[in-house]
């Protein structure tokens, strides 16, 4: 089935890629300008890769502590090691992940692709595809990585390659200072919530 559709993506990339044409008057202006026209395209195959890996592991890291409180109640008090999830559960990890991105995530979304460096197509289908690619294969070593640092790193490179003045050093150090502050702040409020729900249930 994956290879049918593998197959049928790339009949339409390759249609949509042949519908494109020369433009010489844009090409007068930026000799790149024909070629961030065919990048345009294949970013969008990049991006559906992108989201591919978004609920192969972000969905997966989110959902996993439900599913194995799923499991444990299912199997009597047991704790599975091993269990399939149930649907009803990715469901819930996918509609969450669509919910987050269509309200809060336009935020990061615009830092990410405004603010660090100027992107332009071809720049970046060279981030997603790179960020796919780490995240799609972390999933498949089960390595819980995050995959908006991912694109930040793979944005950050791609940046670099235009050297360090094209970097939005403000915005990068705050993006750094909230991953630091995040890892404390998220330990300290599982530890508070831990012990009130001990003290209601417990």
């Amino acid at each position: 089935m994956g290879v049918i559709v593998g197959i049928g993506v790339a009949l339409v990339g390759a249609r949509m890629l042949k519908n494109i044409k020369d433009d010489p008057i844009a090409s007068d202006g930026n000799r790149f300008a024909n070629v961030e026209r065919v990048f345009a395209i294949l970013m969008i195959f990049t991006a559906c890769a992108m989201a591919f890996a978004h609920g192969s592991n972000d969905v997966a890291n989110a959902i996993g502590p439900l599913a194995a409180i799923a499991s444990t109640i299912s199997s009597g008090g047991e704790i599975m090691v091993k269990s399939s999830v149930p649907s009803w559960i990715l469901l819930l990890g996918g509609g969450g992940i669509v919910l987050g991105l269509a309200t809060y995530g336009v935020k990061v979304m615009a830092t990410i692709g405004k603010k660090i460096t100027e992107l332009t197509p071809s720049r970046g289908f060279a981030a997603e595809l790179a960020a796919a690619a780490t995240v799609v294969l972390a999933s498949a070593t089960g390595l819980p990585i995050s995959t908006t640092h991912t694109l930040v790193g793979a944005v950050l490179g791609v940046g670099l390659a235009r050297g360090i003045g094209a970097l939005n050093l403000r915005v990068i150090s705050t993006i750094f200072m909230s991953w630091i502050v995040t890892l404390p702040a998220g330990a300290g409020l599982a530890i508070i919530f831990f012990y009130i729900f001990k003290g209601i249930f417990g």
